[in-house]
């Protein structure tokens, strides 16, 4: 452990240049004391490293010295082949560089190690878009992932409705996903999402615009995503229901839906079922998710779902014979 640890705050000395010992204990999740032992190690094996007190000081390496760190583990090494992706990188237009990274990394390996891609090409594979759904990759694609790579500003024409919108963006991240490509850019002092196959055109322009570097595309994209489903949920259901549908119920509905019914849930009655309340879509959504958990719910409002549903209750009775 300590070894690895070792090789670790070298490669954070190499890749920050200078690091204070709160910096570093963090990032290794150790003690501060630990981490001036570790650097005391270093030094004693002949790497240059040193402290330099003041303000702006920290630990940092001689001279901007680099260290070759070339042995990886197998399991690291069949990591970095499975962090691939690609299919997604082939429709981004870097499909070519991947190859080539790969190629290099292989003979990078030492020789045991060489046959990582294989192992995991053999064992994972991603396959994203969803089911009875053929994917299809946005023109533009290859064009916003370069603006996104370079920090370019971008003149987009955008569909929007009946309507088409040009708007100058500076294009942050992409997003996969469900096979659906999402742009997050900032348009003037907001951070918004596009949906790729709704540009009609992208112009990357000459200007770089200043990245800001606290943005956290997978912590914007969740708080996103959850605002839409959550956008989504305008009518509210009252239901009784049983332990085995409220187990179902995160089959049949939204996540969040789910989980809200289960917050706002009763006590138990005699034969264990509970009154709540959910979120739905629409009365029109909620009639097929009521009746997919069939006669573990029970509809108390709206009154016109419920008389949807009893009405469906009649017909199967028909439909099975037993009126």
């Amino acid at each position: 452990m300590r070894a690895s640890r070792l090789v670790s705050l070298l490669c954070l000395l190499q890749v920050r240049e200078v690091m204070t010992g709160p910096e570093l204990a963090r990032e290794l999740e150790v003690s501060e004391r630990t981490v001036a032992r570790d650097v005391l190690a270093l030094a004693a094996a002949g790497v240059p490293v040193y402290a330099e007190r003041g303000r702006a000081g920290g630990y940092r390496l001689l001279g901007g010295y680099r260290a070759k760190l070339n042995g990886l583990h197998q399991a690291e090494a069949e990591a970095l082949f499975l962090a691939g992706v690609p299919g997604p990188a082939s429709d981004m237009g870097l499909g070519e560089a991947v190859a080539a990274a790969r190629l290099k990394a292989s003979a990078a390996l030492a020789p045991p190690f060489r046959d990582a891609p294989q192992r995991v090409g053999q064992r994972f594979h991603l396959d994203a878009p969803r089911w009875f759904r053929e994917a299809e990759t946005p023109a533009v694609l290859p064009e916003l992932s370069r603006a996104v790579w370079r920090d370019r500003k971008v003149v987009a024409r955008y569909r929007r409705g009946d309507e088409e919108v040009r708007r100058e963006l500076e294009p942050y991240g992409l997003v996969l996903k469900a096979g659906v490509w999402y742009l997050a850019a900032r348009s003037g002092r907001r951070f918004l999402t596009y949906r790729v196959d709704r540009f009609r055109e992208v112009e990357v322009v000459d200007d770089e615009f200043a990245r800001d570097e606290t943005f956290d595309l997978p912590a914007f994209w969740e708080e996103k995503s959850d605002e839409f489903s959550r956008s989504l949920l305008t009518e509210r259901v009252e239901i009784r229901i049983s332990p085995a549908g409220l187990r179902k119920l995160h089959a049949t509905t939204d996540g969040a839906a789910a989980r809200e019914a289960e917050a706002a849930a009763g006590e138990p009655d005699a034969q264990g079922w509970v009154t709540t309340t959910f979120p739905v879509e629409s009365l029109e959504v909620a009639y097929d998710q009521i009746l997919a958990l069939g006669p573990e719910a029970e509809v108390l409002t709206p009154p016109d779902l419920r008389t949807r549903l009893t009405e469906a209750a009649t017909r199967f009775a028909a439909l099975y014979d037993l009126g």
